[in-house]
């Protein structure tokens, strides 16, 4: 196998004759242990694999393991499946629901409100998600939207009695009009406690009140729309992983379901009631595989509860997914709309019958115009021009993306016995299990972003250290109860460039630009994260050139090559002491004359804070 740069190319001996490759060929012809050769020449090109060591051990390096222990393979294969039940496929037949999100708090201008509802809908938005104060002034918001074509989804900012208040109010708004199919009352008592935390009311278990949640059901019931809401981006946005989210959705399902037949309702009518809401990611292929858990684990339920075979087919889980509030940033905030881009795309491929990109410019404040309109379009792009809602499962016969979807499911189950275990969700809530299993998932994702391995592009990554953000009307948890809660991913680092340091790092770049650059190129980038900006002293031949550019600043960042940290890297490293730098620190392994060190793999985060302590 010869290396070429940029990879490597086909050996001879494997290479088609011309006119010779047939794709229906019912053999293959390549085998594993070509792919791993293959590959082990990239890993050694890398230094990630010894010469010495066999071909197979790529398997060992390339498998990545995810925040819930499931390892997922660098190559999916047929004998991922050996033994499998490949269940959860998409039910959903053509475009999904374009769903825009809006918050009507107390207070504001429903005018204002109304007038960008109708610009969506205008704009090719399908339905409505209005969260609004149980008091909020609904006939003016939704002056003009006909809501009979256009579904509205309610969430109330508050308890259950608030979902009840608005509930109660939207369908004294709506009077004797027939409502669309989709239309959701919105109630979910044991979301709003998890978001909001458990207010007064609850009893020493833990219990959240139910009743309004029974009451909204029943008027949902009679007049046959949606009245319940399971939201799992409740627990997604504190920082749960896929598996948490999906047993603390089934948790809450199951804690409603009873509550709802304990009211007279039959398992059937109240699970005709759920429309459930998850959260993806930019991890499209993990966003993949847990829609499809959900609705294999949902299934589960209505089995275990008595729903006959035809019956779970007509009751499959309904989803309606939410591009993550977590992973967005709010600096270099254009980001987002890659992000958000890639997890519409995972919501339409993993069968969502509704989907909400949130606008790009959420985590700054109010959404613009321009933000809401890039949301509602990056679905319009999707389907009607990638056509990928006309494409019935697209990932189904994914060998990864089925092995996913099964570890998934496994997973979220066992999830579920632990909050049963405890007595439900309520109690899961109340004596603190489900939020420890979070936080130690949030300390391992952490820990993963401050090293970099879970890199945040225009955060951690090609951050822009002088970045000036775009300005936003700032919201509270009051006016945008959907941010309450919300840790994003790259909340240390947000923190870091929120307070920037007043004073500049000298970049002492040894040698040529040539020999300097890539260390150089890291050591800035590195810095920019936590808020530090440099000052580049260029090509150097020797220390004197080097302290010529050297003017007083308290720390100092040796960026060369190994042969030149050998030949001058020390003693630059005691004359720039000399020269006043009171903390040196080298792009690389550890040199004498040096403070610290930074290199791939490195803490970023304690780097970070310990460089900018000396630059105070």
């Amino acid at each position: 196998m010869t290396e070429v740069e940029g990879g490597l190319e086909e050996p001879a001996e494997l290479e088609p004759e011309q006119g010779a490759l047939d794709l229906a060929d019912a053999g293959d012809r390549w085998d594993r242990a070509d792919w791993e050769r293959a590959a082990a020449g990239v890993l050694r090109k890398a230094r990630r694999l010894g010469e010495d060591d066999p071909d197979a051990l790529v398997w060992e390096r390339l498998t990545r393991t995810t925040l819930d222990d499931i390892a997922v393979t660098p190559l999916g294969t047929s004998d991922l499946l050996e033994g499998l039940r490949t269940e959860g496929r998409p039910q959903r037949a053509g475009d999904w629901d374009v769903r825009a999100h809006l918050d009507l708090p107390a207070g504001a201008d429903a005018r204002v409100a109304n007038e960008t509802l109708l610009v969506d809908l205008e704009g090719g938005v399908t339905s409505l998600w209005l969260c609004a104060a149980p008091d909020a002034d609904l006939a003016t918001a939704l002056d003009g939207v006909l809501l009979d074509l256009a579904p509205v989804v309610l969430e109330a900012r508050g308890d259950a009695a608030a979902q009840q208040a608005l509930a109660e109010g939207f369908l004294a708004h709506a009077g004797e009009r027939e409502l669309a199919a989709g239309t959701n009352l919105g109630a979910d008592p044991l979301g709003a406690a998890l978001r909001h935390g458990i207010g007064p009311g609850a009893g020493p278990a833990g219990e959240v009140d139910l009743a309004p949640l029974v009451a909204v059901a029943r008027a949902a019931h009679e007049r046959g729309l949606l009245g319940v809401v399971v939201d799992a981006t409740a627990v997604h946005d504190r920082g749960a992983s896929d598996a948490q989210e999906l047993g603390w959705s089934m948790a809450v399902a199951a804690a409603y379901l009873r509550a709802l037949t304990g009211a007279g309702l039959t398992v059937a009518e109240a699970a005709g009631l759920v429309e459930v809401r998850y959260a993806a990611t930019d991890d499209q292929f993990a966003t993949i595989a847990k829609l499809r858990a959900a609705r294999r684990l949902w299934a589960r339920v209505l089995e275990l509860s008595g729903v006959t075979d035809e019956e779970r087919v007509r009751l499959a889980q309904r989803q309606h997914v939410v591009t993550s509030r977590p992973m967005m940033s709010r600096y270099d905030p254009y980001v987002n709309m890659l992000r958000t881009t890639v997890a519409a795309f995972a919501a339409g491929v993993g069968g969502a019958e509704a989907v909400t990109v949130l606008p790009f410019d959420s985590p700054l404040g109010r959404p613009e115009a321009l933000g809401r309109r890039i949301a509602r379009n990056t679905s319009a792009l999707l389907v009607d021009e990638a056509h990928v809602a006309h494409v019935a499962d697209p990932a189904g016969g994914s060998y990864a993306v089925e092995k996913l979807t099964d570890d998934l499911a496994v997973a979220g189950w066992a999830e579920l016995g632990r909050t049963e275990e405890v007595g439900g969700a309520a109690a899961a809530l109340a004596d603190g299990s489900l939020l420890a299993r979070v936080a130690r998932t949030v300390e391992r994702r952490d820990d993963e972003v401050a090293r970099r391995r879970r890199p945040l592009t225009g955060l951690t990554e090609f951050p822009q250290v002088d970045e000036v953000l775009p300005e936003r009307e700032p919201v509270t948890p009051d006016s945008a109860s959907g941010w309450v809660g919300v840790r994003p991913y790259g909340a240390a680092f947000e923190a870091l460039r929120d307070d920037p340091p007043t004073a500049r790092a000298f970049l002492a770049t040894l040698g040529s630009v040539a020999s300097h650059t890539a260390r150089a190129t890291f050591a800035t980038n590195l810095l920019a994260a936590g808020g530090i900006g440099v000052d580049v002293a260029g090509a150097t031949a020797d220390v004197d050139a080097l302290l010529s550019a050297y003017d007083g600043q308290r720390v100092a960042v040796l960026a060369g090559s190994d042969a030149t940290y050998a030949a001058w890297g020390t003693a630059a490293a005691r004359a720039l002491r000399e020269a006043g730098a009171r903390h040196v620190v080298v792009a690389g392994k550890p040199l004498d004359g040096t403070d610290d060190a930074c290199a791939l793999g490195v803490d970023a985060l304690s780097f970070l804070t310990r460089t900018r302590e000396q630059l105070a």
